[in-house]
């Protein structure tokens, strides 16, 4: 490489891309620059960096080196231990990290070998050829064991462990009775119909529902949401801790709330025969979902009756049990307000959801996909009613061009070369979409959506469609949400588990009350840590479900599945397996009955003498050839279409240029699958 005459200089962020090389992302330059691990000065992923710019002879994308570490974003890691004599060495968990931290005698903490450790880093090197110098400062347990792997993913993602001891203090001494002076305060429901509908293991009862039938004949449908923010003061370490944690995670085997237990289970949790401080939307609706009158405010409720979704599902199936003709009436509202939204463009694909039962030391002993059912929809349907409606009533109070300050859950339009590249991949599999018109998109999607169902390419294609859609994200500013399409939009129906939620309850008591409007700035600022926190916990979900998905084929090693075909690159097929949607990998190598090719631009691959071909989407048969729980991987081998007993074989061929393992520049690692490798997904321009 040659250096520039006059070399340049920019800040950045660092994003590790695997153990090769990183991109550093800076408003600096149009493209990012790519710095090889060893011209990186051990920086990590996240870690403000300033980079000397070179331009690469070919003229090819701009390459650098680190020249300075500006601001590190962490200086611990977890690993595990690979013991010596009288030192160690820890091997990161997270596989695009390009380097191991040397720990001596004195810092080990009584960690064994194989031990899944936190280690903070204490020295970093000034040579690339020296390892970083760290302690133990938290030991989790043998690599494989349940408690070891989450508490690792738990360190891995920066979540909590517990309570600091003054929030769970602050929380005990919260008075359980509800002062009569309080109830005169609030508008009294405690004689009206009431329930919940949740899943079967939550604990935690954000919200509620109420009916009753007017003398009109229309009915009054209340949703009732906890009353967090009356017990937790502003300012407060209890208020702090759950500012710091933003948003409760939901890992395989356990929760990690936002609030301590005796809040988010007791005291806030809407159950079941007991009085509760809510604050609620009410809403004066007729049989077909049309809105004559609202009411916002603070209240008391008593629920009847806890239900599980299987529970409310089977009233709306049979019409018989307790509250049936109220959960029917509800269902049929809800209907009638899902069809109102599609017609005003909202969209409407689902994501598959995967669950686990584990025993009783947290293996996985099945896998189940959650389907979604009218119970989930209704209770969706008033939820999505009472966010709308809180938002749209804060942005008309104020009819200035300065409105008052909000916390918004707002969607962007697609990008459009994005669904540019999107329909073109769509078209492939005989689906013609329509992308020039930014106002028919959620029309189109809808139809793929429809054409899709029930058919194998269902999961992947609708997956992709959601990745070509930005994030959506919290803001003070009223941008709309496009995937749902409402104009304004916020979050107020979870705050035992959300902290947008608790700062939307903040404000519309405080404008309630004749408030002016609050700082903007800092609001924003909450907003948009609390989006960086809603991504942590998605991506330790993730985390989770796929250690377990991994755990769970450890045992299926010899066994055939039905997969679909869900990236293509130049070394290997992606193959979700059907049964469990896990993603593994057919490599060419392991294909012997001829030599197989990219073909890019048709998302498959091409078999050079017998042109079979493989596509992006296919059905196949796969058999599990391993599985390396470390790695988090799983290999697969394609199954012949002549017979699903026997299995195409390990190629006894010499390597060749495509069928050797990936060289670095082919080393992108998917986020969504944690297998090494660029999927479809990536390689096209779809982001998740």
């Amino acid at each position: 490489y040659v250096l520039n005459e006059t070399a340049s200089y920019i800040t950045g962020i660092v994003d590790l891309a695997n153990p090769k090389y990183a991109y550093i992302v800076s408003d600096e330059t149009e493209e990012d620059v790519r710095v090889f691990s060893e011209k990186l000065l051990f920086a990590m992923g996240g870690d403000r960096v300033k980079v000397r710019v070179y331009s690469s002879g070919n003229g090819d994308r701009q390459e650098g080196e680190v020249v300075e570490i500006l601001e590190r974003a962490k200086d611990e890691i977890v690993g595990r231990v690979e013991l010596s004599k009288n030192f160690a060495f820890i091997v990161p968990d997270f596989r695009k990290l390009y380097f191991d931290v040397f720990v001596g005698e004195d810092n080990l903490l009584d960690a064994k070998n194989g031990d899944k450790v936190l280690v903070k880093i204490t020295e970093w090197p000034t040579s690339s050829n020296k390892s970083p110098i760290g302690k133990i400062i938290r030991t989790f347990g043998p690599a494989g064991e349940n408690e070891a792997e989450i508490n690792s993913i738990m360190a891995e993602f920066g979540l909590p462990f517990e309570f600091p001891e003054n929030v769970e203090k602050e929380a005990e001494a919260i008075p359980v009775t509800i002062p009569e002076e309080e109830i005169a305060q609030r508008r009294d429901f405690r004689n009206i119909t009431t329930f919940t509908i949740d899943p079967l293991d939550a604990k935690d009862f954000d919200d509620a529902l109420s009916i009753q039938q007017l003398e009109n004949g229309h009915w009054e449908i209340g949703v009732h949401i906890a009353d967090v923010t009356h017990y937790i003061q502003e300012k407060s370490p209890l208020e702090k801790e759950a500012y710091h944690r933003a948003t409760s995670v939901y890992l395989v085997d356990r929760t990690i709330p936002m609030l301590p237990e005796k809040l988010s289970n007791g005291l806030c949790s809407l159950r079941p025969n007991e009085e509760k401080l809510t604050f609620s939307a009410v809403f004066e609706l007729d049989e077909t979902g049309k809105l004559y009158d609202q009411w916002i405010g603070k209240t008391i409720i008593y629920s009847d009756r806890r239900f599980t979704y299987e529970e409310a599902q089977e009233r709306i199936e049979t019409g018989e049990g307790d509250f049936a003709a109220e959960i029917l009436t509800l269902n049929k509202i809800a209907h009638e307000l899902k069809d109102k939204r599609f017609k005003n463009g909202a969209i409407s694909f689902e994501t598959v959801e995967v669950k686990f039962k584990l025993d009783e030391q947290g293996k996985p002993v099945s896998v189940i996909i959650k389907e979604r059912k009218d119970a989930h929809k209704l209770i969706e349907e008033f939820m999505l009613l009472a966010n709308r409606k809180v938002a749209e009533f804060v942005f008309n109070m104020k009819k200035t061009k300065t409105r008052n300050t909000m916390v918004y859950r707002t969607h962007d339009a697609p990008d459009p070369d994005k669904l540019s590249n999107f329909s073109l991949f769509a078209k492939r599999f005989g689906y013609n979409l329509t992308v020039d018109n930014i106002d028919k998109i959620s029309d189109e999607l809808n139809k793929l959506a429809e054409q899709t169902e029930g058919k194998p390419e269902q999961n992947v294609l609708q997956n992709l469609a959601i990745r070509t859609m930005a994030k959506a994200k919290y803001t003070t500013e009223p941008l709309g949400h496009f995937g749902l399409g409402f104009a304004h939009y916020s979050h107020f129906t979870s705050p035992i588990r959300r902290y947008p939620d608790m700062m939307a309850h903040r404000l519309i008591f405080h404008y309630l009350n004749g408030g002016k409007s609050e700082n903007k700035e800092e609001y924003e600022e909450k907003c948009k840590y609390s989006s960086e926190m809603e991504k942590r916990a998605a991506d330790a979900e993730r985390a989770s479900v796929k250690y377990k998905q991994v755990e769970f084929m450890q045992n299926t090693v010899g066994q055939q599945f039905k997969g679909i075909v869900s990236g293509v690159t130049e070394w290997g097929l992606y193959v979700e397996v059907q049964e469990t949607r896990c993603e593994g990998m057919v490599r060419l190598s392991d294909l012997e009955d001829d030599f197989y090719e990219l073909d890019a631009q048709n998302y498959r691959i091409i078999g050079r003498r017998n042109k079979r071909m493989i596509s992006f989407g296919d059905e196949v048969t796969v058999e599990v050839k391993g599985v390396n729980l470390n790695d988090r991987t799983i290999d697969l081998l394609l199954v012949t279409e002549q017979s699903e007993d026997k299995k195409i074989s390990r190629s006894k061929k010499p390597a060749t240029a495509k069928s050797k393992p990936p060289k670095a520049d082919s080393l992108e690692q998917s986020e969504e699958s944690n297998i090494p490798g660029r999927t479809i997904k990536d390689y096209y321009g779809f982001d998740d």
